[in-house]
């Protein structure tokens, strides 16, 4: 699977209608153009890499390195493919609740499209998004989820999450081509804003907003490959009698180990009675599935982080099967550009002025000459057509009896 993580400060702020009308026209018109060149598997594959995501959200005029550029951006691509419907990809989910109607809107348009992977695309998006919120306990909550897919089946996910304690997003992206193994492993690469936030990346830094290199204690990192035996012994847990499993956490009065969050006030949801009972439901819930390893654990209704982190500590405190606590950021290999994506903010400025305020006349004759070039484009494609249906038709009016 090809997996890759992106840091971004939150920035207060929504993107003006004039600007948003334009980001609509102008990222409709280069997906297309994209498509039509080198077909819809490629712009999957641009989506799934952030240093391009970047740069594309740039282009478009959005914050260089706001978190608000992935929602808007992808906000912006889902308008487009539903105001044009012929872009090339389609477009389900968002942010908030629009990222909880993604199942639904998933299978309207392959419904619409006539394909048949419908119910297989909205179980690969529950997958995604259950594996970033359990199985991955990095510290960021998600609250965006766009699921992003062609005719074929083919698909990519963008989706973000947010550390309230820090104020910075970690964007992951997804990309069905490279997808051998959801629960082991997925990482492929990580953008992060070291070059222009020296001061808050710096490792040496011990500021407690470093986004990068807070207490990792609390991380439960259950997609490492340092957590097989812990998924193994998670899944087995889960065919245990469930109450034989509640026992044993029963056991372990320590809740501030099993369950503590990062806030310090305590909330009715924090009484350990509480948790227990809710808990109790997911493990019945695990036990009826029978899960068979890791991944049919993580797709069980009602299993959600607090089952899998407890699960884990059990494996752990009693058996003596460690998880990792690894953030996903580490060991992973930097990817080298020749220039940064700050860079495609000077193609027509900033919503906040930065580099310099949306040159609106220059990005309006930028999206007349794409829309025109795509307009061309297609006439082309379809002269070509008509030309390769005529001489389907003389061959065979040649062909002998």
């Amino acid at each position: 699977m090809k997996r890759n993580t992106a840091y971004l400060p939150l920035h207060e702020g929504r993107a003006p209608a004039y600007l948003f009308e334009r980001m609509v026209r102008l990222s409709g018109a280069m997906t297309s153009l994209i498509i039509e060149e080198y077909g819809s598997e490629e712009m999957l594959r641009r989506l799934s890499d952030p240093w391009w995501f970047q740069a594309f959200g740039c282009i478009l005029g959005f914050d260089w390195h706001s978190s608000g550029l992935t929602t808007v951006c992808c906000g912006a691509l889902k308008e487009a493919q539903k105001r044009y419907r012929d872009i090339g990809i389609f477009v389900a989910g968002g942010k908030g609740k629009q990222s909880r109607k993604t199942p639904l809107e998933i299978i309207e348009i392959a419904d619409q499209i006539g394909i048949s992977q419908g119910e297989d695309l909205v179980r690969t998006s529950k997958l995604v998004a259950k594996v970033d919120s359990a199985a991955l306990q990095d510290g960021f909550s998600l609250y965006h989820h766009c699921f992003f897919f062609n005719s074929s089946g083919s698909w990519c996910v963008i989706q973000q999450g947010m550390n309230e304690s820090t104020g910075y997003a970690r964007r992951y992206h997804w990309l069905s081509e490279h997808t051998k193994d959801f629960v082991c492993n997925p990482h492929f690469a990580i953008e992060d804003l070291k070059e222009t936030n020296e001061d808050v990346l710096d490792p040496s830094n011990s500021s407690s907003s470093n986004p990068s290199f807070y207490d990792n204690s609390f991380i439960l990192n259950m997609i490492s490959s340092e957590s097989e035996n812990s998924r193994q012994a998670c899944s087995t847990l889960a065919r245990e009698n469930p109450q034989k499993t509640l026992n044993l956490i029963s056991e372990m009065r320590d809740e501030s180990t099993l369950f503590a969050p990062s806030r310090h006030q305590l909330t009715p949801a924090d009484f350990f009675p509480t948790r227990l009972k809710a808990l109790h439901k997911a493990l019945i819930a695990a036990y009826e599935r029978d899960p068979k390893d890791f991944q049919s654990l993580l797709e069980t209704p009602l299993v959600g982080p607090a089952t899998i982190r407890s699960l884990a500590l059990i494996a752990e405190l009693v058996f003596g099967i460690p998880f990792s606590r690894k953030d996903p950021l580490e060991n992973v290999p930097k990817r080298v550009e020749g220039r940064s994506w700050a860079d495609y903010s000077f193609a027509h400025g900033g919503k906040d002025g930065i580099p310099y305020p949306v040159d609106r006349a220059s990005y309006d004759r930028n999206i007349e000459i794409l829309e025109k070039a795509l307009q061309k484009a297609k006439i082309g494609y379809s002269e070509k057509k008509e030309a390769l249906k005529r001489l389907a038709r003389l061959s065979q009016e040649t062909i002998p009896i």
